[in-house]
């Protein structure tokens, strides 16, 4: 059977016409349903991830309670050694109490700053105070003050450290120094 050449170019148009009506309708339809069951399939993918982070962390609650009971109890520790009141006595009383141990003569203490904010963390909950001492010491004994001192109280910090070896002219060993710092504490809030 011989189809006729207008009958032929009718077919191929005909087919032509649902071939691309076929692709029009997976592009407009079906692939956007693909891409919507995608967007949907990630976001129930993300609910479900934050939903297992949820439930772990109410499974861990008691735990977290705990960790916060602890560190309250550290914190008001520290607070308990921290400076309170008359700050220039109670730092010189803390500073000659600790020096007991140590052969290390400290005879001159500098007035307090008054108290301020913290230099080193933004909006932090104490407020910092300054005492400059200086005095006399060998070199290991001044050392074993220096560190035992800093690990004692984790709240004061030593800066301006200057060591000078102390001439010989005043009779002292060759090993003795001559020291000058700065004590910057945290004060204990009201």
């Amino acid at each position: 059977m011989k189809i006729s050449t207008q009958k032929r170019n009718q077919l191929f148009l005909v087919s032509l016409l649902i071939g691309g009506g076929l692709v029009g309708l997976y592009f407009w339809l079906i692939r956007g349903q693909q891409q919507n069951m995608d967007n949907l399939q990630s976001r129930k993918a993300a609910a479900a991830r934050k939903l297992q982070v949820v439930q772990e962390t109410i499974q861990n609650a008691p735990e977290l309670e705990n960790c916060l009971r602890e560190a309250n109890t550290r914190v008001a520790k520290l607070e308990d050694t921290m400076a309170t009141g008359d700050l220039y006595s109670w730092s010189i009383n803390m500073v000659r109490a600790f020096r007991l141990n140590y052969k290390v003569e400290i005879p001159q203490f500098s007035q307090i700053d008054a108290r301020q904010d913290t230099m080193l963390l933004p909006a932090f909950p104490y407020k910092q105070a300054t005492l400059a001492i200086s005095g006399t010491g060998t070199f290991h004994d001044f050392g074993a003050f220096l560190a035992d001192f800093e690990n004692k109280f984790p709240h004061i910090r030593v800066i301006n450290l200057t060591l000078e070896p102390v001439s010989a002219a005043l009779g002292a060993s060759q090993d003795k120094l001559s020291f000058k710092m700065d004590i910057v504490m945290l004060v204990k809030p009201s």
